[in-house]
């Protein structure tokens, strides 16, 4: 049975009968499987298959913060997912407006949109500070998970913990590591809610390059608001991250002194979050990956 047969039967064994015809993978998320296809109403909808059973332990979790974050993101007419189904081996929601702006295909990344467009920079900015603003008392309050400065830093010194016991790394990249932690000017004074994977690939976009929907909440914690600028400084370099950060600020997000530099260390420290993910799958690809971007032999 193939990807699409077996998501189909799933989604059947749920009530929900799809055309195969016009059934699709999306392979860009590492944690689900994504496949699109249309009911006999050609209402398109989105399948999340989770790849592990630990996936799955964080599903009512996501679903309360995407109660949270809807009201305030529909003000601004960004739209989340409205999970009609919900159960351990199948999300499933009509497919919201726009299309993402980056897919793989074949295992290559396929770009869809410029990450280093202006424009972009400027939605995106509005976009983070609708998601920072909100209430941090609300967003607890409706279940998101919260991390204080202090344990955000912690965190962090765990994990490096963690990698540097597990995997071979350059001494260069841990000496930096080390260097990052003991720096008090990177880290913040304040948490936020944040999404936590914000990027092109979980972001939906008007043909006017409109941002119509964010995806995959997954992640979503009150945490260190430079974790949500730390994509666009690796896709876009450092120009788009400080017009990025303009229109943040004009937005009303609050940019502390290091928050620039805090999302550069945190895209550079992106070795060490899929170390962690190996160690979870313990696949050996995984593994194998992790330890090459960790050692390079080159």
């Amino acid at each position: 049975m193939t990807d699409l047969d077996d998501a189909l039967a799933v989604a059947a064994r749920h009530g929900l009968q799809l055309d195969p015809a016009t059934a699709r993978v999306e392979e860009a998320g590492l944690d689900y499987r994504v496949v699109l296809a249309d009911d006999s109403a050609h209402t398109r909808w989105v399948l999340r298959l989770p790849r592990r059973d630990d996936v799955s332990e964080g599903i009512d979790e996501e679903a309360r913060i995407l109660d949270v974050v809807a009201p305030h993101l529909a003000a601004r007419g960004v739209a989340v997912p409205d999970w009609r189904i919900r159960s351990r081996d199948l999300i499933a929601y009509p497919a919201l407006p726009g299309e993402p702006g980056l897919t793989i295909d074949a295992g290559e990344p396929e770009w869809h949109m410029d990450p280093a467009d202006p424009g972009y920079a400027d939605r995106l900015g509005r976009l983070l500070a609708t998601v920072h603003t909100i209430p941090t008392a609300d967003a607890t309050a409706g279940g998101m998970p919260a991390r204080t400065p202090d344990q955000v830093r912690q965190a962090w010194s765990d994990d490096i913990a963690a990698v540097l016991g597990a995997f071979p790394v350059a001494a260069a990249l841990s000496d930096s590591w080390r260097t990052w932690l003991d720096d008090d000017t990177c880290w913040p004074d304040r948490t936020v809610p944040t999404h936590g994977e914000i990027y092109p690939a979980h972001l939906l976009f008007a043909e006017d390059g409109a941002i119509t929907g964010v995806l995959d909440w997954t992640t979503a914690r009150v945490d260190d608001p430079a974790r949500d600028l730390a994509a666009q400084y690796g896709a876009a370099g450092e120009d788009m991250l400080q017009r990025t950060l303009e229109a943040y600020a004009d937005a009303g997000g609050q940019v502390h002194a290091g928050l620039a530099a805090q999302a550069r260390h945190l895209w550079d420290a992106s070795p060490i979050g899929y170390a962690l993910y190996a160690l979870t799958t313990g696949e050996q690809q995984h593994l194998d990956e992790a330890a090459a971007m960790l050692n390079p032999t080159d």
